[in-house]
């Protein structure tokens, strides 16, 4: 009895999925080159077995194009060094390069001058960017801002198609 129930514990062992280590679905897209049909229908269990307990613990999750453009876009305008726990997500377009976001345009919900004549500019996104130059620029009815990404890493911002100023992201 003891001997049974040591190999049922030693099956149940092998077969559990091991979640420390590193599943993708490379381990289930692997599966497509095993010609046997018996092999592959066992490659792809285990593989899909691994991939639903990671991800059932919490250790993997599937994330969509649009979900990882709205991380890129709500994250425009911060360093990744000043968000060191955001990871870099980038998608590859039909088989392309990855493509990093550049600009974004989005509508105005307030702009207020600063006892300095600098704007602060507060987005529909709820993103807050405020002048970092000297140019004289109009604060009043402004609807829409372009952000653009500058040289050595600097933004700047148009506000209804007006002169263009440097800006720094602060909330």
């Amino acid at each position: 009895m003891n001997r049974f129930l040591s190999a049922i514990a030693a099956i149940c062992l092998v077969s559990m999925p091991a979640l420390a280590e590193d599943v993708s679905t490379d381990d289930v897209y692997a599966c497509v080159g095993i010609s046997t049909d018996a092999e592959r229908l066992a490659c792809y269990d285990a593989a899909v077995g691994r991939l639903k307990a990671a991800e059932d613990a919490g250790e993997v999750t599937t994330i969509t194009r649009s979900e990882v453009e709205k991380v890129n876009r709500d994250s425009f305008g911060f360093s990744i060094r000043s968000l060191p726990s955001l990871p870099s997500l980038a998608l590859k377009k039909n088989g392309g390069s990855d493509k990093e976001l550049d600009e974004i345009t989005t509508g105005v919900t307030s702009v207020r001058m600063d006892s300095a004549g600098r704007l602060r500019v507060t987005l529909d996104n709820g993103q807050v960017w405020v002048q970092i130059d000297d140019k004289s620029t109009r604060a009043s009815n402004q609807t829409e801002a372009r952000i653009y990404s500058a040289a050595l890493g600097s933004y700047k911002m148009k506000l209804d198609g007006g002169l263009a100023f440097r800006v720094r992201r602060e909330q």
